[in-house]
Formats: C-alpha cells, structure tokens, sequence
C-alpha cells in the first residue's frame, strides 16, 4: 500500500466514517487549526473554540483507535496556516506518495482542494463524506426543468425515500405537514426547561486565539464553555431533547421570548453540522422516541423537528450546490445600504433587534425565526446589501457553514436570489413580531404606531419595501394582497417619509 495523507477538515469529524473503521499503518490523517479558515470572515468566538475543541477531540479518538494523526495546533511551529502550503510540505518532509480528502461541503474549499491536486506531484483522490441523506447532484436533478425547487415537494420524497414517519407509501395520518401547529407563541414559562450542557473550561484556547492576533465577535465564559464537542456529549444532548424537550418543540418553535435563548430547539445544528451525528441518527432516534411516547406527545412536535433535517436542510444543501458559485452573487433587489454599527454590538432602541442580537453575540446562536423574521427582516426591509448580510450570519452563528448559511441568508431571508427558495420575500410588520413573544413589551417604540414620533420602524418600513419594489414583486400572486392594501390607503406620504427618515439615522435607531 502507496503512504497516504488523509484529510481531514474541521467540519468532517465523523469517527463513523468507513475511513475510521480499520486501522491502516500506511495511512496518516491531518487536522488543522488554521489562519486560513479563523480569517476569511469574523467568526464568534464561541464558534473558533467550537470547532477547535471539536477537532482535537476527534483527534484524540482516531490516535486511542490507533491512527496515526498529525494534528497542528495554531501556534504549532510547522504550521503553515493554509492548505496548500500545509499538504506540499508534508509530502516533501514524509515522502507521501498518495493524497486523499473528504468531498469538502463549501464551494471555495471543494474548488481549493480540486486547484491542489491539480499540481500535486503524486496521485490523488476524494471520497463522500457519507453524512447527507443526498447526493450533491440530487435536487438539480431532482428538480430537472423547473424553475423554482419547492421545498414541501422535496420533502415528501425524503419521507418517502427513508420511511420517515410513513404509512406504507402515505404519511402517518394522512397529513404530510403541521406546520400550522409550529407557530404558538409561549405565554407560560413554567414550562421551559435548562438546556442540557457540558461545561467545559477553554481558557487555554481563549488565550492562544488573543496571543495568535485571531480577531473574533461576541463573548464566551471560557469556564463554562457550553456546546457540545464530542459524538458522546452530541448523542447525550440528542437523548436529552427526546425526553424533555421534543413534546413542546413544534408548538414553540417560532416563539420570539426574552426569558430563553434556547427554549426547546435540540441544539444539536453545530454537531450535526461538524459531522459528530448524523441527520439521518438524530430523525430515526427521535422518531422511534415518538413511537414509543404517542401518548404524551403530539405528531406535530416530531414532524417539525424531522421537517427540519431531512426536508429544509437537505434541500438547502441541494440549492447550495446546484446553483453555487452564481448564487453568492444574486442581489435582486439591488441592495446596497451597509449594515448598521449596532448589529455588531446589539445597542439599538428596537428591543426585538436588541434582543436577537444581543443573544447572538453571547451565544453564538438564535433560532430560524429570530435569525428570519427579526435580524433578516429588518435587513430586508432596510435594503441592506446581501453581501454584508451574508458576512455577519456565517460568522456569528456557530452552525453556520456557508453551504447552509448563503442559501438561508441570500435565498430564504433576503430573496436575493429572486425566488429560488422561496416564494416570496419574507417580510412582516411589527404585527408579527408582536404577536410570536414578548419581544415588543418595554420597547421603546410603539409597535401599534405607523407614523410619528416613537413609531416602531417595521411598520412604515414594510409599506416603503413594497413601494420601492413594486415593479419587481407585484406580479407576484402571494404578495397581491399587499398591494391592494397599499392602495387604498390615505397616508402613503407620510409613511414613505417616515420610513425615509429612519433610513437616513439608521445608525441612530
């Protein structure tokens, strides 16, 4: 057997992997902590030592199995800090005579890794990560013709395909989605339960990312760093959502609440997403949980949750490389405004702006409706240009990947892309807001006000959106409606000017 070095990236740490199933003395992995990949955007904090404690955990798996693993810390005096320079010094230093990697799950690193080989004096060849439910090529194919890919259709056929809470060849009470279900607004907070964690104490990697110069956003209480880092805290997390937070997941998954910043989503994106788990483990364990407990808990809690993993992510991935590298160039609307100074800080008036991003830079999270129908929103509605949007998703989130973050953000939130996500831009009112939580209480705008002074800024700003795009979204038959309020009403001015006003002290707000 020709000495291999094997690659692996901080986002493939799948000890399940049939790579990691036989121990082969010819073979040696990579891990990398790398300038590389801590730089090309301004990540969390909380996500670097993530993804870093992640990865020497994985490590340390593969060397107690009896890999052999070169595994370069970021200060490490070898360290080259990029790919390229890091593989060519490896195989001239140990006389490897073969190079293999994992299909790498973003655009730039799969096309890096393709420009690598190319040049590499010795053979070289790639391998399926065999995490996803499809392959790269599914959903292009898949939706062969079309020219929107809706995401229910897609959907059904995972059901279908992985016998996913199915009937033979009908879904489980005749009914495919609940998602009218998925929409309560939490009134009672004696029902909210502790997210389980895993405090872990990280100063260590605190202080080699300040003494590195690796600039960061957002906090970490580095003695009690609480994400799960290892298959084994992924899997407890897993069991954990099954017995205490699944029966009320679906009911509250579009909750807007001051008083959790997790309520009863799974927190399981950021394993998921590192490989530690598998969708397809996390959707059959939790459906053989619900098996098991129909009686305390209702089928739209698990479809939810499912609806989310084998439908929404899977088809994201699906857009993601059907439509890559285009896709991260598409600005419909022509956007162009910069993002306001306080989405970095979470200092603005608007308590629901406040609120979102405030728990986004101390967590490193929000869920799909804070991340949609408040941050997303505004931005939208503020005409802020897709560009800046995208570079503070991927970096303050620490699930965010780019082939999960871009089609999210540029697709479903911002409709850069026109409507290849989704139908229609998805904007809202104040109302909405209002009406998901408690985020309007004790702000200091009026959320009931249109116009004048301590006007909440949703509202005239949602009327001076669909103004200024009407040439582009009146044909639209969702958005019809909207449209033939706009023209019946008296105050048009006045909430164009209104909304032109906040515009012009954005940064004020």
């Amino acid at each position: 057997m020709a000495k291999t070095l094997r690659l692996i990236l901080g986002d493939q740490l799948n000890t399940q992997h049939s790579w990691f199933q036989k121990v082969d003395p010819t073979v040696t992995y990579l891990l990398m902590e790398m300038r590389q990949e801590t730089d090309y955007v301004a990540h969390h904090i909380q996500k670097v030592i993530g993804f870093f404690l992640a990865m020497r955990n994985f490590s340390e798996d593969l060397k107690t199995a009896g890999h052999r693993v070169l595994f370069y810390t970021l200060d490490h005096s070898e360290n080259c800090q990029n790919l390229s320079d890091q593989i060519d010094f490896l195989i001239s230093k140990e006389n490897f005579e073969r190079f293999e990697y994992l299909l790498p799950d973003e655009y730039r690193l799969d096309r890096l890794l393709k420009d690598i080989c190319d040049k590499l004096p010795i053979p070289s060849s790639s391998s399926d990560s065999a995490h996803f439910l499809t392959s790269r090529e599914f959903l292009k194919d898949f939706f062969k013709g079309k020219k929107t890919y809706l995401m229910e259709i897609f959907y059904r056929e995972m059901r279908k395909k992985y016998n996913i809470l199915m009937d033979g060849k009908e879904p489980l009470t005749g009914q495919w989605n609940y998602d009218h279900d998925n929409r309560g607004a939490l009134k009672d907070k004696k029902i909210l339960k502790k997210a389980h964690i895993h405090p872990k104490e990280v100063s260590d990697l605190v202080n080699l990312l300040e003494k590195s110069g690796v600039k960061t956003i957002g906090s970490i209480d580095a003695e009690k760093f609480p994400w799960p880092t290892s298959r084994k805290e992924s899997l407890e997390i897993l069991d954990y959502f099954c017995k205490n937070l699944l029966t009320h997941f679906g009911t509250y998954q579009d909750a807007l609440t001051t008083w959790d910043p997790y309520l009863f989503h799974s927190r399981l994106s950021f394993s998921m997403n590192t490989k530690m788990i598998s969708p397809l483990e996390v959707v059959q364990t939790v459906e053989k949980y619900w098996y098991q407990h129909q009686d305390q808990i209702s089928i739209a809690q698990v479809e939810g949750f499912i609806r989310q993993i084998i439908g929404w992510r899977e088809y994201m991935r699906g857009i993601y490389w059907a439509r890559m590298p285009e896709f991260g160039e598409l600005n419909f609307f022509g956007h162009n405004r910069s993002l306001p100074d306080w989405f970095w800080t979470g200092k603005t008036k608007m308590n629901c702006l406040s609120q979102a991003i405030g728990q986004s830079l101390g967590h490193a999270y929000a869920h799909h409706i804070q991340r949609l129908m408040v941050t997303g929103n505004f931005a939208l509605l503020a005409g802020i240009h897709p560009d800046e949007v995208d570079q503070w998703y991927l970096g303050i989130y620490i699930d965010a990947i780019e082939w999960v973050e871009i089609t999210n953000t540029r697709g479903m939130s911002q409709f850069a892309d026109g409507g290849i996500v989704g139908t229609k831009p998805y904007v809202s009112s104040a109302n909405y807001i209002k009406k998901q939580g408690n985020y309007c209480d004790k702000c200091a705008y009026d959320s009931n006000k249109k116009t004048g002074h301590g006007a909440c800024p949703f509202n005239s700003l949602y009327w001076h959106f669909y103004d200024r795009h009407r040439d582009k979204l009146e044909k639209n038959p969702r958005i019809g409606m909207a449209y033939r309020t706009w023209d019946k009403m008296k105050n048009k001015e006045e909430l164009l000017n209104q909304a032109e006003s906040y515009l012009e002290r954005i940064n004020d707000l």
